[in-house]
């Protein structure tokens, strides 16, 4: 039998209400790509005109659950704004630490995906053997694991960032940041398939082609140059919501 959670809406400014909206958005792409790992993973966004907020999924949902009603406001004290109260506390600590240490971020997406994990556990991480993977290797940064979502974790991850903007979490995820929903989003999808391909790969047991060095130092400047011209995802972003709604996503209630 389904169980419905009713949840009511709250009362917020326009801007939070549509960011709310794109970060459930985001929760039900991320359902329909199976880049899911029941209620234990989490996607954050920070909430604009407001001083050391964010939003972050309600403890307990899956993805294909999480509306723009449902999600949880926070400050960075871990101190919940409004009704809905229930969080992952290791969620908190490693949006919070990012959120604390880069202030050019405004979306955090943390994913425990079979590739992703077997890629940060790989001594090698992540190898420039396709064309996917130059898309992200020049943000790339490695966190070492450090426990489920210590204090500690918290300072840690934020000083793991630095300036890289995808992260290989060692032995448990992945990490991508970006000043928006959909740019962190298309850094997501771009490392999370680099994985894939590349765990793809390995098990094939032949021996790996790498791409030689000045390819990737040439494609890592060609996409840094689109990043800075305006490439923000937001194209790639706009034909998912389309999908969305051709599903009928309940997402925006």
């Amino acid at each position: 039998m389904a169980v419905t959670t009713l949840t009511s809406k709250p009362k917020t400014s326009e801007a939070e209400w549509e960011l709310r909206c794109n970060l459930a958005a985001l929760y039900r792409i991320l359902h329909h790509l199976r880049m899911t790992d029941l209620i234990y993973t989490h996607m954050s966004a920070r909430i604009p005109g407001e001083e050391n907020t964010f939003l972050i999924n309600r403890y307990g949902d899956l993805f294909d659950e999480v509306t723009a009603s449902s999600l949880v406001k926070m400050d960075f004290d871990g101190n919940v704004i409004g009704e809905q109260g229930r969080f992952n506390m290791a969620g908190f600590n490693i949006h919070s630490g990012v959120y604390m240490a880069r202030p050019d971020i405004n979306c955090v997406m943390h994913t425990h995906t079979r590739a992703g994990i077997a890629v940060a556990i790989s001594e090698r991480g992540l190898l420039p053997i396709s064309q996917h993977s130059l898309t992200v290797l020049d943000e790339i940064g490695y966190h070492e694991y450090g426990g489920p979502g210590t204090v500690e974790e918290r300072e840690d991850v934020g000083r793991s960032c630095g300036s890289a903007n995808c992260i290989i979490m060692r032995n448990h995820g992945l990490l991508t940041l970006g000043e928006s929903i959909p740019m962190a989003f298309k850094r997501m999808y771009y490392l999370e398939l680099s994985c894939q391909i590349q765990t793809t790969a390995v098990a094939g047991g032949e021996p790996l082609v790498m791409i030689r060095d000045e390819v990737v130092k040439a494609t890592a400047e060609l996409t840094a140059g689109r990043r800075a011209s305006g490439d923000r995802g937001e194209l790639e972003w706009q034909s998912l919501l389309r999908m969305l709604e051709r599903q009928g996503a309940d997402y925006r209630c």
